[in-house]
């Protein structure tokens, strides 16, 4: 059944902004991402939240904490590569105005959600045994595990809260998803503080209080989500959860097809930022605490061009669906300016005033948190210098996959990472003798290499006139 959606169409003329092509890309882009930023934020700073409120229980603790947190995202994150691609499926339907094609695309990432649920719990379930296979300290494994079974139960509902994300977004009304996440990343200070330390009758559970509070947020957040889409008039004519049950198995391997070389892309970066934090483990439990904090900086800076790289993947997505080709290109390359920009503005905070930063988390003065701190810092110089490469890669990722091609960028994201990148970070660490500094310069050797490779995969797809093909909606 044909739609008639209320939001203009996605494919019309930028003439009628009364700008320039560029501009207008500009201003759309922008609408489109300062929600995506501040909902990613909010995503953000729940991670945030648990690594200030387990700091207190002391570096072994942290350890711990920043190593389960490291599995179950990575795990996560691959889940979350396989569904985007209901994201670019939806996008281009939405772009050529199929908007049977928009019903498809996330009913079908419902599906695909499902199927990646019991996997994913028994690798979280078993977790700790992985990371002793890894030849981590016992003594920090044992304290990761209990988080590790507390996560488990938030899969199903923060998987559905995703296939739903990108719906609205693609329908470009991602303020509806940043409301839930700011809302969720408020209500988890008081539910860390309860779950982790104890409070108002409430035992203290440690770093599993902090996966209990997560789990609760997912839930929370997935209720209110499926609420808004119920309710609202314009997500209510897509009519999603109409025949839920109802397979379509062409659409439903279209997102496998799409989404597994997207899930394995991420898990390719993830993995290396993981990997390097193994490696931190065999330097020291020192080093390994002072990246948890590093490394939480850095994700918080990297939300910006993730967001502005999520905007991309929509605008390239409906342009692509349309058959505009200068509409692909534009929202492209916007995309890579835009990220320049502020990753350089975050390039230069981590460059002059890292002390401050790292003092957010830790003591410099401290006899506990003071050799931490040092490291800390070192370890964010490294930061800064890798942000713009960092946004620059995201930016071209995510252009790539609105035009669903997702199989190069593997090639290009394992080469880079895993030849390049963690080659790098275990020549400078150890035969060098760098240590943990060396293993964040070969995460900024990785990250150079995916950021040239993307764009110039970019750049071939323009020359070959392979921006005006839309697929299948």
């Amino acid at each position: 059944m044909t739609v008639a959606a209320s939001t203009p169409s996605p494919a019309a003329p930028e003439r009628a902004a009364g700008l320039g092509p560029w501009l207008f890309e500009a201003r759309a882009m922008v609408k489109l991402a300062l929600p995506l930023i501040a909902g990613q934020l909010g995503l953000i700073a729940m991670s945030v939240t648990d690594v200030l409120m387990i700091a207190p229980l002391g570096p072994t603790h942290l350890a711990a904490g920043s190593l389960a947190f490291m599995l179950y995202f990575n795990i996560w994150l691959f889940c979350l590569g396989v569904l985007i691609a209901s994201a670019s499926l939806a996008s281009q339907a939405r772009g050529a105005r199929n908007f049977k094609g928009v019903r498809r695309s996330i009913r079908q990432g419902f599906w695909v959600a499902i199927t990646l649920v019991p996997p994913a719990a028994l690798a979280l379930w078993f977790g700790g045994d992985l990371l002793l296979l890894t030849g981590q300290d016992p003594k920090v494994v044992a304290l990761a595990e209990p988080y590790l079974r507390a996560i488990v139960w938030s899969l199903p509902f923060s998987f559905g809260f995703l296939v739903l994300r990108f719906f609205v977004s693609a329908l470009s009304r991602p303020n509806t998803v940043m409301i839930g996440l700011i809302a969720g990343a408020v209500v988890n200070v008081p539910l860390d503080y309860l779950l982790i330390h104890g409070a108002l009758g409430v035992p203290a559970l440690g770093i599993a209080g902090a996966a209990w509070a997560t789990s609760l947020i997912w839930v929370g957040l997935f209720a209110w989500l499926v609420a808004v889409v119920l309710r609202d008039r314009e997500f209510r004519r897509y009519h999603v959860f109409v025949r839920f049950w109802r397979p379509d198995w062409q659409r439903y391997r279209e997102i496998w097809r799409i989404g597994l070389p997207v899930g394995v892309t991420l898990i390719a970066e993830s993995g290396l930022f993981g990997a390097c934090q193994l490696l931190m483990g065999l330097i020291g439990t020192l080093e390994l605490a002072a990246h948890a904090v590093a490394i939480q900086v850095a994700s918080v800076a990297f939300m910006v061009p993730l967001g502005i790289g999520q905007a991309a993947q929509v605008r390239v997505g409906q342009r692509f669906g349309a058959g505009d080709r200068a509409g692909v290109r534009r929202a492209g390359w916007m995309a890579m300016l835009l990220a320049g920009v502020t990753t350089g503005a975050a390039a230069l905070v981590m460059w002059f005033a890292p002390e401050a930063i790292v003092g957010l988390f830790l003591e410099s003065g401290s006899p506990i948190d003071g050799p931490v701190f040092v490291l800390a810092v070192n370890f964010l110089l490294v930061a800064a210098v890798f942000q713009l490469v960092d946004g620059a890669q995201v930016a071209m990722v995510s252009s790539l996959r609105g035009l669903s091609d997702t199989a190069w960028p593997l090639v290009i994201a394992v080469l880079s990472y895993w030849v390049v990148g963690f080659g790098a970070a275990w020549v400078f660490a150890f035969p060098l003798g760098l240590d943990g500094v060396g293993v964040w310069m070969g995460l900024a050797v990785g990250l150079a290499a995916a950021a040239v490779g993307l764009t110039l995969r970019f750049v071939l797809r323009e020359r070959l006139g392979l921006l005006d093909r839309p697929a299948a909606a």
